[in-house]
């Protein structure tokens, strides 16, 4: 049914445990899988889960999260590897995720949006928003939301 499956992943704990899950719903499919992990271009201001932030210089904010992205796509490629399923990934950097996330599931002829959501509520939701609402707001496609 699904022959191309997006998944994005932020490797948070959720996008890792996701990560079996998509799998195997590739392999159900025989279907191809694309991850995409998108990072917030400086002078975004990083908030964690924590509450802190970190200001560091520029290009070296930069550097780090674009390893930190390809590290994440890394993981699920090693994954799908293990696991026989056809893998592309794709990092990216942009202010909006949830727009990477769209334009890359059309680009690459995605057919379901796989997420793993965060679950947030009141303050933290409101502040830190939620990719997986704006996706599903933006697309067209049909999107498996994990917890």
């Amino acid at each position: 049914m699904f022959k191309n499956i997006l998944f994005p992943t932020d490797g948070s704990e959720l996008s890792v445990k996701a990560t079996a899950s998509v799998i195997e719903l590739a392999k159900l499919h025989g279907a191809r899988l694309v991850s995409v992990s998108v990072v917030q271009p400086f002078p975004f201001m990083p908030v964690g889960d924590s509450g802190m932030t970190i200001t560091p210089e520029p290009a070296v904010y930069e550097t780090q999260m674009r390893n930190i992205a390809q590290d994440n796509v890394n993981k699920v490629a090693a994954a799908a590897s293990a696991a026989g399923v056809p893998f592309e990934g794709v990092t990216g950097v942009t202010a909006s995720p949830y727009e990477s996330i769209v334009e890359t599931a059309e680009k690459h002829g995605c057919d379901l949006i796989v997420m793993a959501s965060h679950g947030r509520k009141g303050l933290n939701k409101l502040f830190l928003g939620s990719e997986t609402q704006k996706v599903l707001a933006h697309t067209k496609l049909p999107v498996l939301v994990l917890r």
